[in-house]
């Protein structure tokens, strides 16, 4: 397949590229700064692209069969960026015609409880409140399209880099934990999910899961 990913320079990001070349697939790294992008690989195409840009994301889009947007305001962007993306990435990708599109999403709009989300318990990380809510915003507009295939991948409450064990469990719209109570999953598991839901999808138009 032809993935073209956005982001494709973070640390998510880049763990769903390099997934992605292992399984054979053409992909096309798209990063704001293609002349800092070191990966080298046969079936690999660096480009740049602006995510807020609607035409830049079509440009990166046309001819894809899926995109993968990987987006993080780590750069010191503002967490409000993160809910301001969806109308160009959208935009953009009708405008290629592409359908396919997977998001990485947060987990804190999984649910702990009947009607509470992870985000609004009392015991919520501060530091990580705003990015929260504004994921929660963006996962909003995309539940409003009904037109693109979308799946909105949330992680476990915890994802860090580490070991690709290939299992896991998949859920839906609540948070899954262990037998001890900890929602955890490695970046490089982690993008075995995106990937294989790319090629197999089974979360058309939904928010899924991901974590041990």
């Amino acid at each position: 397949m032809k993935i073209a990913v956005f982001g494709a320079s973070g640390r998510i990001g880049s763990r769903i590229v390099q997934e992605a070349l292992n399984r054979g697939h053409d992909v096309t790294a798209i990063v704001r700064h293609p002349q800092d992008y070191t990966l080298l690989h046969d079936h690999l195409k660096v480009a740049k692209g602006n995510l807020f840009d609607r035409q830049d994301v079509e440009t990166g889009a046309f001819d894809q069969d899926a995109v993968v947007c990987a987006y993080s305001n780590t750069r010191g962007a503002p967490a409000s960026t993160i809910a301001e993306l969806p109308i160009p990435l959208i935009k953009g990708l009708k405008q290629a015609q592409v359908k396919r599109l997977i998001v990485v999403g947060g987990a804190g709009s999984l649910e702990v409880a009947p009607g509470t989300q992870l985000v609004d318990t009392p015991n919520f990380p501060v530091e990580y409140k705003s990015v929260s809510l504004a994921h929660r915003d963006a996962l909003k507009l995309y539940q409003n399209e009904k037109e693109l295939d979308w799946t909105y991948i949330s992680p476990a409450a915890e994802i860090a880099p580490g070991e690709r064990t290939g299992k896991f469990r998949l859920g839906g719209t609540k948070l899954l934990s262990d037998e001890a109570g900890k929602s955890f999953i490695t970046m490089e598991d982690y993008a075995i999910a995106v990937v294989d839901e790319i090629e197999n999808p089974t979360h058309i138009r939904e928010q899924m899961t991901v974590a041990y």
